[in-house]
């Protein structure tokens, strides 16, 4: 082997170097296996031409995986002393690297070595944090198209970058469904349980790894709680894999009650996990790098990744260029669908965490089932609030008593005891028997306090029933039902928790000293084990990601819309891992219903498998594509999308939605299988946005694609996508698309509407095309009048057959 190393200064200066050390991605010169070409003399090129996978195992790639290798370690060990470095991981298959515990001042050695392309210092990323298939149409409207439910996602490998899986969950066993045969066409291994000895792999869980290294170099890790194996320690992996690919039926049962049957989005999707994630810390990119590397190399069809940066990386400046968008660019060219969560950042504009052309970014909605139930006080007021629990007795009401009025000893203050977390606290003597009333402190929104722990000290104390009042709202609080085992309500309204403590405190006299002589206040709690279902649904959920997106950290807005489509992703429920503490409230219970971008983005993945099931041949950009143009922008009441926002008072209020909060629209699983024409793109029609993006360097493309920019889109906007955002619209642009029938021969009409502050034309007014053949049109956007907002409108393609394809416009009109 030949390697042409021209730095023995550099060697020598190493040498001399010492200082904390962190970690580092480092990319160096040649092409990784999915891209290379052959050029190199004694090995064979790794990159196929057409939509064929790569054959990890062949001797071919094997070769030139330990040449990669080879080549990464004799660089680090010419220029460093033996120990004054480790080295976590070698990328080989996505981009050409690797990650390395180092100094400062030798990652600024390796900067000056002429082979190597960037060094980026390690950042961290952090979790996004069922009645779903139901609401989507699945059963009746996708799934029988697949062969039924047994059969919906068949073959389709899905890979979760996530915490880990607990492989004992009814969602994930074998021993009720047909059984699993070998799948071929996947590589990866399965990972040893370190106390069981077993491993985690049943057939339908096919693969399962995990990867730690930048979180042990970073001490970070920590074996007892983290679990070095895929083992999820944290309930998030189970959840997200159970939504898109958990068995279908499954009884949720909590508390004695069953709340419905869990199903994933595809039922027969194989499951592969590569645990990146970890309770408490996150994880970082180093570790989710390698874990993507590994998941393309073993051959997973679809990602889901409910997982975000925590902050932007400290020396890139454009949103696109980084490790992590330049792995998923290489997992996309390898044919690998990515679904990405949009981030929990919303309601406030330019939050997304999702950013690139080649990534499916999910934003959340909020389903049609709601839980409500409500405190029925003696004075007549009924007082809304959310309880997931059973009612106390009928027509009974029940003496209330306040957490603070039941102590034991006065000396007690000092724990809260009003946030009723400590059962040996309070007098069992007074609360038996009775409705406990506690209030909602700051310690529920940072965790330390739990609506599941209310629960078990009103249980302890053998109370009827409890009562939670929010006197204030603190920032960032959450309100979600929680379901409990005893009668229950969370009073949200601050207003409605003013009433309960108005009535209660002129119902119980006191003495001077403010001891209670008796406690007269009574109430009753109603049952809130049901949902209810609106018409209203779907709404974009307040916390969900906003855009406009952006395309560098100076927050300069991108020509490019995201998100990109809209999912489920409020009070879902799925499966949970018994050792799971991301939740509080369900420690040591086998489901969860939780909420989160992290819940939508495995709703894509799974349709997406489903998509990908009926089209084995279309490429990343076409599942895509066909997701987008069939979603929808109205509610299930015929009317336009709302997004909950906040209001000046800071309660929450209804706004119309917006493509910057819903992207193309709500996914429509059925519409999507039959989409009838797509927009479909690949790793060059990519190369050609980046390299017509302002502010991108074109060496920085190089470094990151090993590509040139000799292409010509003249617009980034030109990029075929099945949307079109002009975030500087001066005078007239003409935008083109070119759309692939995917369908029978159909003649199509084009018509475009658009806020008046833009003007929009078509052109062709209408086309046929054959089947199989493709055919562009244009979009010609001029400025009228400039309001410094920006201009919404659409595209829409109605086929004489029934189809209806539709993109967004997005524009802000500037003065030349």
């Amino acid at each position: 082997m030949v390697v042409n190393f021209q730095y023995t200064v550099l060697v020598f200066l190493a040498i001399l170097f010492v200082g904390k050390a962190e970690i580092y991605i480092v990319t160096i010169e040649g092409e990784p296996i999915v891209s290379y070409k052959g050029d190199l003399d004694g090995f064979e090129a790794t990159a196929m031409e057409s939509d064929e996978k790569i054959d990890p195992t062949s001797e071919i790639v094997t070769s030139y995986a330990r040449h990669l290798e080879n080549k990464h370690d004799m660089l680090l060990g010419m220029l460093f002393e033996r120990g004054s470095f480790k080295k976590l991981y070698s990328y080989k298959h996505l981009i050409n690297g690797f990650a390395v515990d180092i100094t400062h001042e030798q990652a600024e050695t390796l900067r000056r070595t002429p082979i190597v392309k960037s060094v980026e210092r390690d950042w961290k990323v952090r979790k996004l944090t069922t009645h779903t298939p139901e609401f989507l149409g699945l059963p009746t409207g996708v799934w029988p198209t697949g062969g039924g439910f047994d059969r919906a996602g068949e073959d389709i490998v899905i890979g979760f970058v996530d915490s880990g899986i607990y492989p004992h969950h009814p969602s994930f066993a074998t021993y009720n469904t047909e059984p699993f045969g070998p799948c071929m066409k996947y590589k990866g291994k399965c990972e040893v349980d370190p106390n069981t000895k077993k491993d985690f792999c049943n057939g339908k869980i096919v693969g399962a790894q995990h990867f730690a290294e930048a979180a042990k170099a970073a001490g970070a890790f920590n074996p007892d709680i983290h679990f070095a194996s895929p083992l999820d320690g944290d309930g998030h992996g189970s959840h997200t894999a159970a939504i898109a690919a958990g068995n279908n039926g499954i009884p949720v049962r909590m508390h004695g009650y069953e709340f419905g049957k869990a199903s994933g989005m595809a039922p027969r999707a194989r499951i592969a996990v590569y645990k990146a994630l970890y309770r408490i810390f996150g994880g970082f990119v180093a570790d989710v790098v390698a874990a993507i590397d590994q998941a393309v190399h073993d051959g997973v069809d679809i990602l889901s990744l409910s997982v975000g940066p925590n902050s932007p990386p400290a020396t890139t400046k454009i949103t696109y260029l980084n490790p992590f968008d330049a792995t998923l660019l290489s997992a996309v060219k390898a044919g690998v669908f990515v679904a990405q969560a949009a981030g929990n950042g919303g309601p406030f504009p330019k939050t997304l965490v999702s950013y690139s052309p080649w990534i499916a970014t999910v934003a959340a909605a909020i389903d049609d089932r709601r839980y409500k139930n409500h405190l029925t006080l003696g004075n007549g007021k009924i007082l809304a609030g959310l309880g997931l629990s059973p009612s106390t007795h009928l027509n009974r009401t029940y003496t209330l008593v306040a957490a603070n009025d039941v102590l034991l000893d006065s000396s007690v203050t000092k724990y809260s005891p009003s946030d009723c977390q400590k059962p040996e606290v309070l007098n069992k003597r007074l609360v038996e028997g009775k409705v406990l009333l506690c209030g909602y402190s700051f310690s529920f929104v940072v965790g330390t306090a739990s609506i599941k722990k209310v629960s078990q000290t009103a249980k302890a104390l053998g109370a009827a029933g409890f009562v939670l009042a929010v006197e204030n709202i603190s920032p960032g609080a959450k309100f979600d039902p929680v379901p409990v085992g005893i009668p229950g309500i969370l009073i949200t309204d601050v207003s409605k928790s003013m009433d309960l403590i108005d009535y209660y405190n002129t119902s119980t006299p006191r003495d001077w000293t403010g001891r209670v002589k008796s406690f007269d206040a009574v109430g009753s709690i109603g049952d809130g084990l049901m949902p209810l279902l609106y018409k209203s649904a779907p709404e974009v959920a307040l916390f969900s990601a906003r855009g406009p997106n952006i395309r560098d950290f100076s927050f300069q807005d991108a020509d490019l819309l995201k998100p990109d489509i809209l999912a489920p992703g409020s009070l879902i429920w799925a499966a949970w891992s018994p050792n799971g503490t991301d939740e509080p409230n369900y420690v040591g219970e086998g489901f969860a219903m939780i909420s989160g971008t992290s819940m939508a983005a495995p709703h894509i993945a799974g349709i997406a498998a489903l998509v990908k099931q009926k089209h084995p041949n279309w490429s990343p950009a076409a599942i895509k594509s066909a997701l987008m143009t069939t979603s929808t922008t109205m509610d299930r009441g015929g009317r336009p999308l709302k997004a909950q926002q906040f209001s000046e008072t800071e309660a929450m209020k209804l706004v119309t939605a917006t493509p910057f909060d819903y992207g193309s629209g709500h996914v429509n699983p059925r519409a999507a299988l039959d989409p009838g024409l797509i927009f479909d793109a690949g790793y060059e029609d990519y190369l050609g946005f980046l390299c017509t993006t302002a502010g991108i360097n074109v060496h920085e493309i190089h470094n990151y694609t090993n590509s040139a920019c000799n292409f010509t889109m003249g617009h980034p906007w030109n990029l075929n996508s099945p949307s079109i955002t002009i975030a500087h619209l001066v005078g007239t642009q003409i935008v083109t698309r070119r759309v692939t029938n995917v369908a029978e021969e159909e003649t199509y009409t084009i018509t475009a509407r658009m806020d008046p502050a833009v003007a929009i034309e078509v052109n062709p007014p209408a086309m046929t095309l054959l089947s199989g053949s493709s055919r562009k049109f244009s979009v010609t956007l001029t400025a009228r009048s400039l309001t410094g907002t920006y201009s919404f409108g659409q595209v829409l393609l109605k086929g004489s057959r029934g189809h209806k394809v539709r993109i967004p416009v997005v524009a802000m009109g500037y003065q030349r």
